[in-house]
């Protein structure tokens, strides 16, 4: 009689480890998609403050080169702050691309290892389908993200020097002796806000797909 307890509950004891095991796995999934959707935001909010931050520091700059004497000092703060901004956010978008691409490349990993576990040929093809369909769309938001990334490094040290030189020769002459660098900071700047098209592009189409809206 003992054994036959200690049998049932040794039987139950697998059953509640298997259903929790199961459980343990459709939470992570579930965790997964909810991360990726989620990184999938920040990183759009995180794009358009850069944005935002790219018009500042080119308009502070810009300033620079059409105040008065008296005004230097207070165009020259707006772009130090500005310029502070960008390279803050900079560095926060880079890093927001590469944890989405990250959980994005585990999310559909797991996807596919659960693809696996359909019986009906419909729903297997469904979900490779789908699958392969939102992993070409994920996959353009950290090649985007490259294409920013060097944009941003390759006009950071010419903005940050600028700024380095003006605090040392804040002059109507030092301001006009750094005009060509400035210019062509400016156009980097530009440079900069256009590699951020392809990756808004790309979420647009992603948030389409998840949700039937570009917003």
């Amino acid at each position: 009689m003992n054994a036959i307890k200690c049998s049932r509950a040794f039987i139950a004891l697998i059953f509640v480890s298997v259903m929790l095991l199961l459980s343990g796995c459709a939470t992570t999934g579930m965790d997964r998609s909810v991360n990726t959707s989620n990184s999938i935001h920040e990183v759009d909010l995180e794009i358009k403050k850069m944005t935002t931050h790219i018009d500042s520091t080119s308009g502070s700059l810009e300033s620079l080169f059409h105040a008065g004497q008296p005004d230097l000092k207070k165009h020259f703060e707006a772009y130090t702050a500005n310029l502070n901004d960008l390279n803050t956010q900079g560095e926060r978008v880079i890093k927001r691309v590469d944890e989405m691409k990250a959980s994005s490349m585990a999310y559909f990993a797991e996807w596919e290892k659960q693809g696996d576990v359909y019986t009906n040929p419909q729903i297997r093809q469904l979900s490779a389908e789908r699958r392969a369909k939102l992993a070409a769309i994920y996959a353009r938001v950290p090649e985007a993200g490259a294409g920013i990334k060097g944009a941003y490094l390759n006009s950071k040290t010419n903005l940050n020097e600028i700024q380095l030189y003006l605090s040392t020769d804040l002059t109507v002459g030092g301001v006009q002796a750094i005009r060509p660098v400035a210019q062509q900071a400016i156009q980097d700047l530009d440079a900069l806000r256009n590699s951020i098209q392809p990756i808004v592009v790309a979420l647009e189409e992603i948030n389409l797909e998840l949700y039937g809206s570009g917003k």
